[in-house]
C-alpha cells in the first residue's frame, strides 16, 4: 500500500512539472508576440558605419586619389577615386567605387580662388562629391553684375565649377528645439555642454554677442543665463551658460514635440547622402539627407566657412536647434534658404568642431535609465561628468520628456506581459523533474541493496 502511494506522488509530481513546462513556454510565446515594441522617436538609418568605411578608405588613399565619399542610395558607402587602382583598392574593402576626373586637392584649389574673390553677399558654395563639382549658389539678392563676376571666376577655374541660382535669401535663421528668448530675437537651444564645472547652452553665434540674457518665457522672468562665448561669422556657435551653472534632469535629451525627445548618446561628423534629422521650435521636427559638407556660405552679417548642407528644411526661429541621426549630435542650425513649405536648403555648424574649439564635452543621455527629460533643456550632474562613445547606450530611442523612472527589476518578471513569469514557471518545473527523477533513482538503488543483502544473507 505505502509502495502504490508513492506511485501515485511521482506521477502526480511528473504530470504537474510536464504541465507546467507546457504552460511556462505557452506564457512565454504569448509575451513575446504579445509584446508592443518601443516605438523609436525617428526611424534608423545605420549610414554612421557606412560612412565611417568611406572616411576610412578616403583617409587610407589620399588626397590626390580620391574626391570625396557619400552613402548610395543602397546604404552602403561609395568613394570617388582618380585611377583604377585606388578603385580596386576600394571594392577590395568592401565598398563602391566612381572614378572620377578631378581629385579632392583640385576642388579645394577651387574653393579657394572663390574665397580669394570679392565677398559677395547672398552667394555659396560646396563641393558635390556625387557629381564631382563645386557647386556655387546665388539667391535673390545677388545682382546680375556681382553673378557676371562670380561666373568669370569660375570659368576661370575650370569646367567643374557649377553655377546655380535659387530662390530666397541665404540668411541666418535667428528666431528651435526648445525656445530661448533675449531682447534681440528668439533661438534655439541646441545641445546641453559642459566643461565638468559649469553646464551650458550650445547654440547659433549669430544669435547674440557676449553678454546676451536668455530666457525660457516671453515675459521675461525665468532666466535661463547668459551668453559667454561667441563665434561669428567664420564660424557658427556660441555659449549660454546656465544662471544656476547646472542644466538640470534630462540634458541628454532633445525635444522633438508631443511630448516626446530623442535620447543624444555621443557627438560625431555626418557622411554625404545620410539620413539627418532637425529639430525646432518654429517647423519641429523635420528629416532630409545631407549635401555637402565643408561648405562655405556668405551671409549678409558675414561669411561662415566649414558647415554642413542638407535639404532639411528650416524657418526663422530654428536657428541653433540640433541636427542629430541614430542619437548621435551632428550641427546646430546655422541658416540657409526657403521655407518647410517649398523647400529649401539649410546649413549646420558641425557640432564636433564647436566641442573642440570650445574645450566643451557633450552632456549625454544616461544610458542606465531609459528615461526623461524635462521640456527645457536640461540635464543631471551624474550625466555632465563626460560624454560616451556614440553606440555605448540606445541610440534614438524614444523617451517621455516629463521623466520616468525605471522599473524594478521583480516587478517586470512578474509582470504577466513580459517573458519572466513564463521563465519562471519552465524552470520550476525543470527543478520539479530533475528531483523527482533523482528521488526515484535513489529509491530503486536503496531497494536493490536490500534486495541483495537479503539474498547474500
Amino acid at each position: 500500500m505505502r509502495h502504490a502511494r508513492r506511485r501515485v506522488v511521482r506521477r502526480v509530481t511528473r504530470l504537474a512539472a510536464v504541465g507546467g513546462l507546457l504552460l511556462g513556454g505557452a506564457m512565454v510565446t504569448r509575451a513575446v508576440a504579445s509584446e508592443t515594441p518601443a516605438i523609436p522617436a525617428v526611424p534608423h538609418t545605420y549610414a554612421m558605419k557606412a560612412g565611417q568605411t568611406g572616411a576610412d578608405l578616403v583617409s587610407r588613399l589620399g588626397s590626390s586619389r580620391t574626391a570625396g565619399t557619400w552613402i548610395g542610395t543602397d546604404g552602403k558607402p561609395v568613394v570617388a577615386v582618380t585611377d583604377e587602382q585606388a578603385a580596386a583598392e576600394v571594392r577590395e574593402a568592401g565598398a563602391k567605387a566612381k572614378v572620377v576626373g578631378h581629385s579632392m586637392d583640385e576642388l579645394k584649389s577651387a574653393t579657394k580662388t572663390l574665397r580669394s574673390a570679392p565677398r559677395v553677399a547672398g552667394t555659396a558654395w560646396s563641393m558635390d562629391y556625387r557629381t564631382n563639382e563645386v557647386v556655387v549658389q546665388g539667391d535673390s539678392t545677388v545682382s546680375a553684375s556681382d553673378w557676371s563676376d562670380m561666373t568669370k571666376v569660375a570659368d576661370g577655374i575650370g569646367g567643374f565649377v557649377r553655377m546655380e541660382r535659387t530662390e530666397g535669401t541665404f540668411t541666418p535663421r535667428l528666431n528651435g528645439a526648445q525656445p530661448i528668448l533675449s531682447t534681440g530675437g528668439r533661438c534655439s537651444a541646441g545641445f546641453n555642454v559642459t566643461n565638468g564645472q559649469s553646464d551650458f547652452i550650445l547654440t547659433a553665434g549669430h544669435c547674440g554677442p557676449a553678454g546676451s540674457i536668455w530666457f525660457a518665457d516671453t515675459g521675461g522672468t525665468n532666466q535661463l543665463g547668459k551668453t559667454v562665448t561667441q563665434s561669428f561669422p567664420g564660424n557658427d556657435f556660441s555659449l549660454v551658460q546656465y544662471a544656476d551653472g547646472k542644466a538640470g534632469d534630462g540634458a541628454g535629451v532633445v525635444f522633438i514635440g508631443n511630448g516626446k525627445g530623442v535620447q543624444i548618446t555621443g557627438a560625431g561628423d555626418p557622411s554625404i547622402g545620410q539620413r539627418v534629422f532637425r529639430s525646432g521650435s518654429t517647423s519641429g521636427l523635420r528629416d532630409g539627407q545631407v549635401t555637402a559638407v565643408n561648405a562655405t556660405v556668405n551671409y549678409p552679417e558675414g561669411t561662415v566657412t566649414g558647415l554642413i548642407e542638407t535639404n532639411v528644411c528650416a524657418e526663422p526661429g530654428d536657428s541653433g536647434g540640433p541636427m542629430f541621426s541614430e542619437g548621435i549630435a551632428l550641427g546646430i542650425t546655422s541658416g540657409g534658404s526657403g521655407d518647410c513649405t517649398q523647400g529649401g536648403t539649410t546649413f549646420f555648424q558641425p557640432v564636433t568642431k564647436a566641442l573642440t574649439e570650445l574645450g566643451m564635452q557633450l552632456i549625454v543621455s544616461n544610458p542606465a535609465a531609459a528615461g526623461g527629460a524635462s521640456p527645457a533643456p536640461s540635464a543631471t550632474s551624474a550625466q555632465a561628468q563626460g560624454s560616451i562613445a556614440p553606440g555605448a547606450a540606445s541610440p534614438g530611442s524614444s523617451a517621455a520628456v516629463e521623466g520616468a523612472q525605471g522599473t524594478p527589476l521583480l516587478s517586470r518578471l512578474t509582470d504577466t506581459r513580459n517573458v519572466g513569469p513564463g521563465l519562471l514557471v519552465v524552470g520550476g518545473s525543470l527543478i520539479a523533474l530533475v528531483a523527482t527523477r533523482y528521488i526515484r533513482s535513489e529509491q530503486d538503488r536503496k531497494a536493490y541493496q536490500r534486495y541483495y543483502s537479503a539474498t547474500w544473507g
